[in-house]
């Protein structure tokens, strides 16, 4: 395979050919997914960077990558000994790739980039820095397609029905739902592009793409009609004679740019312009009117309803289930086996599909040792991991797809005996955690407004960490799903807004580079509390189940209230888990729920 170097070298001669002073390659798809299908994982193949975000800027005599925080342990060590240099973002002395190019490009120069793959916001802001420096702005060239031998096609994998129970809303109900919104705008079509919003809308799943049960596709939704276009052949004869009933037509994908060319100018469209392709926007007649709004779905999806909820619990007590075993075998093989990261993967994934309506991981397992613990988006290797022995603490950060949810959970357990500083971290990190779990507020409080809520306790001991402390979770969908966020870096605009039924990851953390990590991850709800005269007000339901290690908790350091919390929490995980378990999986609970 050739070297990250001569790959850069051959898009530099197609760029040379094609007239260009620049090229982006950002880490996209045409439907601004987070996890790549592999035909465009292009930033990856160029640059050898494995992480899951980052954006690729390259000129005739350099070569950046632009990424956060999460990934800068990671992006420097792949990226090591070759000619692309790492941009870390938030650094003050370091520009966005945005700014970067409106500083070194100028008149005359052309900047490229394949808008299939690049947001419509982001387009915004680079034709405004492209302009303000008098460089041009290519979007229609697509260089890996000259230079990738063997790129992958569309993915392949067969579409299905998500059914009752665990489809509790029907695909009928959420397309009135979606078109009562469309009314409320004035709209008469509606085009969609991200894959959940799909998924959840016509109630179907696939597996395009690695951890999301979601496919690739574009839909078109009239008043009366809607247009699913997707590859030809991914949608059996059955299931399209059950979308036709419910009045859904399958089309090719292909054929989704040409339907919105051909709009008519008295049909006004709704689009989401952060959920959108430029290269959609402009296939697009400019005369036909439109409104920009976030999606309905986005929204609609987020509220999970009672029924949803309920099987969401199920889920949970399944995949505390599976922890428990999974525990229980790790605490039990210790110094008698070798138990590597990778093993840690292997096991817990094994311990899931063991259980009822378990699908696939939700994500990359991250189980980190250490100084890897450190890293908040590490990945272990066949070709770098650590072997799990002498002490110190363990970060696993897990989660599963099930038909009736989608779960996420951080756990950080001793190996061996912790320092006094890890249980100190371990326990601010608890302290953060239980912070926010016990919070309530206002129906409608912007999410991002929550953050300090959990960095208080961490703040004050002189700690800090550098991602969000919470994102929303989908429901048999992504792992991360919007609008809400908590994370006090995010804008806290009308659409973040907390609303009944939305489920958000509670994870705070603490980072000692080299040394070791902490990040303790439940998944919450949004509960009603109570109504006063002063307003409605909301509050958390824990939805995890799984032990936190008290061996890791200094303490002294606790409150009276949090250990009540704690010992709470731990009462309910027994009363919840213990049916489903037996042998040493439910000794192992029993030890790890014990009140302190």
């Amino acid at each position: 395979m050739p070297s990250t170097d001569a790959r850069i070298a051959q898009l530099r001669q197609a760029m040379s050919r094609r007239g260009l002073s620049a090229y982006i390659v950002p880490s996209s798809d045409p439907h601004l997914s987070e996890y790549l299908p592999e035909r465009w994982q292009g930033r990856r193949w160029l640059s050898g960077f494995t992480g899951s975000v980052g954006t690729l800027v390259v000129t005739a005599d350099f070569a950046g990558l632009w990424v956060d925080s999460r990934y800068w342990v990671q992006a420097e060590a792949q990226l090591a000994g070759t000619c692309v240099q790492l941009m870390k973002i938030a650094l003050a002395s370091t520009p966005g790739h945005v700014d970067w190019l409106a500083a070194n490009t100028g008149p005359g120069d052309v900047i490229g980039v394949d808008g299939q793959v690049l947001g419509l916001g982001a387009f915004r802001a680079l034709s405004a820095a492209a302009a303000s420096c008098g460089a041009a702005l290519e979007i229609r060239l697509d260089l890996l397609d000259e230079i990738w031998p063997g790129r992958a096609g569309l993915p392949t994998a067969p579409i299905y029905d998500h059914v009752a129970p665990e489809a509790c809303v029907t695909r009928a109900d959420k397309l009135a739902q979606v078109r009562e919104a469309m009314r409320a705008h004035g709209a008469d079509v509606h085009f969609l592009c991200t894959l959940d919003d799909i998924a959840w809308l016509f109630n179907l799943r696939g597996a395009d793409v690695d951890y999301n049960p979601v496919f690739v596709g574009h839909a078109l939704v009239g008043l009366d009609h809607a247009t699913l276009f997707v590859a030809d052949g991914k949608i059996d004869a059955a299931l399209r004679a059950l979308l036709a009933r419910d009045g859904v037509e399958v089309a090719d994908y292909a054929q989704a740019a040409d339907a919105l060319a051909s709009l008519e100018l008295d049909q006004k469209l709704l689009i989401d312009p952060a959920r959108v392709t430029c290269g959609v926007f402009h296939a697009m007649d400019p005369a036909v009117p439109r409104v920009e709004a976030i999606n309905p779905s986005t929204l609609l999806k987020s509220r999970k309803t009672d029924a949803e909820l309920a099987q969401v619990r199920q889920a949970m007590a399944q995949d505390g289930a599976a922890l428990c075993e999974f525990f229980a075998w790790f605490e039990g093989a210790q110094g008698r086996q070798t138990i590597t990261e990778l093993t840690i993967d292997e096991q817990i994934t094994a311990a899931r599909a063991r259980r009822p309506g378990y699908v696939c991981p939700s994500f990359a397992t991250i189980a980190g040792f250490n100084a890897n613990g450190a890293m908040p988006h590490y990945r272990a290797t066949p070709e770098s991991h650590a072997v799990i022995e002498g002490d110190g603490l363990l970060l696993i950060d897990s989660g599963g797809q099930y038909l009736g949810g989608t779960t996420d959970i951080t756990r950080v357990v001793a190996v061996g005996e912790p320092s006094a500083d890890q249980k100190v971290d371990f326990t601010l990190v608890l302290k953060g955690m239980i912070a926010l779990s016990r919070a309530s507020f206002p129906r409608g409080t912007p999410s991002p407004m929550l953050d300090a809520i959990a960095r208080a306790p961490i703040w004050e001991g002189g700690a800090e960490y550098g991602h969000g402390t919470g994102h929303g979770v989908g429901y048999f969908l992504n792992v991360h799903e919007g609008p809400q966020v908590i994370s006090y870096r995010a804008a806290p605009g009308p659409h973040t807004a907390m609303e009944p039924g939305m489920i958000t990851s509670n994870e705070p953390g603490i980072y000692r580079p080299g040394r070791w990590g902490v990040r303790i991850e439940n998944l919450v709800a949004n509960r009603a509390w109570l109504t006063s005269e002063l307003g409605e007000f909301l509050c958390f339901e824990t939805l995890t189940l799984c032990p936190i290690d008290t061996r890791c908790i200094e303490p002294s350091l606790m409150r009276p209230d949090e250990i009540a919390w704690l010992n709470d929490y731990h009462r309910t995980v027994y009363d919840r888990l213990s049916p489903l378990v037996q042998g040493e999986a439910l000794a192992w609970l029993e030890r790890r729920t014990a009140a302190i």
